[in-house]
């Protein structure tokens, strides 16, 4: 049959469009600054109403993405056009040239994928300019957490707490049920206690996790997450069948429990200035304190009834980790700068269609390596610094002798001075208190810290926390001798050793927080770092010490048991005293805090 394009003296149709296809390829690649200057007309045109509604911190909504999409679809179908005509080109004038990827590992043959060229682009030689990036309006730009609303930040710096507070709760509220443990699976009071040792573990190792998770996913996802999983393992212990399924149920319920502990530092950090964030950091701390503090308490009351038992200590944790983490959800807004850019950028890029926006985080090529140095092999290195080294040790010898007291206050009241369980537990309160005094300390210093900090232009200037610290040395050592040595006496009254508990929870708390802002103004730099070190060294001191306290008090007793407490406390009382000295000499010593040092 004869063709009638043919006869007529024309191309075949197959042929006029390959030929057709080639000219507009060419055409393409000759024209593409052409183009480039064409679409960034179109973009402008694209609903430029929206530039004026406020970014709120959130993603664009699914409605709102569709909408865009709808608006800019001739826009981008030619995009996708130029695109696949340009890498047509490009595969032509490459061939069968093969370059090694990251594409080619073993996961990737594992998954069977394709072998591939290396991905090209005729402007990928182009790198974007500083123009394209997006980021804050100014100092004063009321997107910038730092320049939140008070209001939402005390509601942010709230809702963290008590997301901490249902962390640190989850503890100890075990500690009342031990003995019902022991006796229903049949081991010792020793191997029962193994459910509050390996749960602290379990806050000692998350820490090195969900910190640089907060620092690439955000601090809102890295809590939020973790904590649902938190709540399902308090669930599962609540259920379980065998002793080891509630070791292992308390370790991993501790390992994501560990996250609001790890990240409401950074979230403080990100809405406050150095000079007014000791009164959020203090806000924090007592969340941090009334967990260990309360629990017991509630939980004392809880296996009392014999409807309940020690199972209910976990199922009541877990319903109240449920509600608090719902409020979280519903109030809490992400508060790391460089994600809420990212999201500022996502939505400028669909406002105006210009997909050439972006913050600067997103240039940023998540390395396992980096993370890896900066939250496990740095802190090590920080450890070995004299500075980090005393204080962190210091922090968390304090931090053992609070979840000490976990076992120490019933043998002291309960089996000493032989206190129903319920009432035994309630010396705890005083333990509470002492930290609440212990939080004006803190503040009446921070105003003395102000002075420094305007003085110093505003700059921190480290050794202006120690004062504090000072003082709560001296009284954290005392207590302990105090409590030890009247609290089994009955012929003297049960008030003199709840003073000393409220001493010991005073010293505690000034020790705690001066020692936390003392190690970030220091190593200004590298303080997640130095904050990892130091919640690693800390969670490994309350692991180790509840399980010391029983032995310890049965075998020598209360008194002597306590005096080598003491003891150790009052040999780093010079700590604070020799870094207010010598600190600035000493952080001008090593590269990893010389930063902090101005002249």
């Amino acid at each position: 049959m004869i063709d009638p394009d043919a006869e007529q003296g024309r191309l075949p149709l197959h042929t006029e469009r390959q030929q057709g296809a080639a000219e507009h390829e060419h055409e393409q690649l000759d024209h593409i600054s052409t183009s480039s200057e064409t679409s960034s007309d179109d973009d402008d045109d694209i609903d430029l109403r929206q530039k004026s509604s406020e970014y709120d911190g959130h993603r664009p909504s699914l409605r709102e993405t569709r909408s865009r999409s709808r608006t800019n679809d001739s826009l981008a179908s030619r995009r996708r056009t130029r695109t696949r005509h340009d890498s047509t080109a490009t595969a032509a004038t490459t061939g069968l040239e093969r370059t090694i990827s990251r594409r080619d590992t073993i996961l990737s043959a594992i998954r069977s994928r394709p072998v591939v060229n290396k991905f090209t682009h005729p402007l990928s030689h182009v790198k974007t300019s500083k123009a394209d990036l997006v980021d804050f309006d100014g100092p004063e730009d009321p997107y910038h957490p730092l320049n939140w609303p008070m209001k939402k930040k005390i509601i942010t710096t709230g809702v963290y707490g008590m997301v901490t507070m249902t962390a640190t709760w989850a503890s100890s509220s075990y500690s009342a049920g031990t003995r019902a443990v022991a006796q229903e699976f049949r081991v010792g009071i020793q191997t029962a206690t193994l459910g509050t040792t390996l749960f602290l573990f379990g806050f000692g190792l998350g820490p090195l996790l969900w910190a640089p998770l907060s620092e690439i996913y955000g601090r809102r996802l890295a809590v939020m997450i973790p904590m649902f999983v938190a709540i399902c393992f308090s669930f599962g212990t609540a259920v379980a069948k065998d002793l080891q399924t509630v070791m292992i149920t308390r370790f991993f319920g501790a390992f994501f429990a560990s996250a609001p502990v790890t990240n409401t530092g950074g979230v403080l950090g990100d809405m406050f200035t150095a000079d007014r964030r000791v009164y959020a950091m203090a806000g924090y701390a007592m969340a941090v304190v009334a967990g260990p503090v309360l629990g017991p308490i509630v939980s004392a009351a809880v296996v009392e009834q014999p409807s309940l038992g020690w199972r209910w200590t976990e199922y009541l944790t877990g319903i109240l980790q449920a509600v608090v983490l719902t409020i979280a959800i519903i109030l809490i807004d992400e508060s790391y700068p460089p994600k809420l850019l990212v999201y500022k950028a996502r939505r400028l890029r669909h406002e105006t269609g210009n997909w050439a926006l972006h913050a600067k985080f997103e240039e940023w090529d998540v390395s396992l390596k980096e993370m890896a140095r900066k939250f496990l092999v740095r802190p090590i290195q920080l450890l070995m610094t004299p500075i980090c080294f005393l204080v962190a040790l210091y922090a968390s010898f304090c931090y053992g002798i609070l979840y000490m007291q976990l076992g120490g206050i019933p043998i002291i009241f309960g089996e000493k001075r032989g206190w129903n369980p319920l009432v035994a537990e309630l010396p705890f309160l005083c333990i509470l208190i002492g930290a609440v005094l212990g939080s004006l300390i803190n503040v009446l210093n921070q105003k003395r810290y102000n002075r420094a900090f305007r003085a110093a232009g505003n700059r921190p200037v480290p050794e202006q926390r120690l004062p504090a610290m000072m003082l709560g040395s001296v009284l954290f050592s005392g207590s302990q001798f105090l409590v030890g040595w009247t609290g089994p006496r009955t012929d003297i009254h049960w008030i003199v050793p709840c003073i000393g508990l409220v001493l010991l929870g005073c010293g505690f708390f000034t020790i705690f927080q001066a020692s936390l802002n003392y190690l970030v103004d220091t190593f200004t730099l590298y303080a997640a770092s130095a904050v990892a070190a130091n919640t690693f060294l800390r969670s490994v001191f309350a692991g180790a010490f509840p399980l010391v306290v029983g032995p310890l008090y049965h075998n020598i007793g209360v008194g002597p048991g306590s005096s080598i407490t003491g003891g150790f406390a009052a040999l780093l009382i010079p700590v604070p005293f020799v870094f207010y000295i010598y600190g600035k000499r000493i952080r001008a010593k090593y590269e990893w805090s010389k930063p902090s040092v101005y002249d």
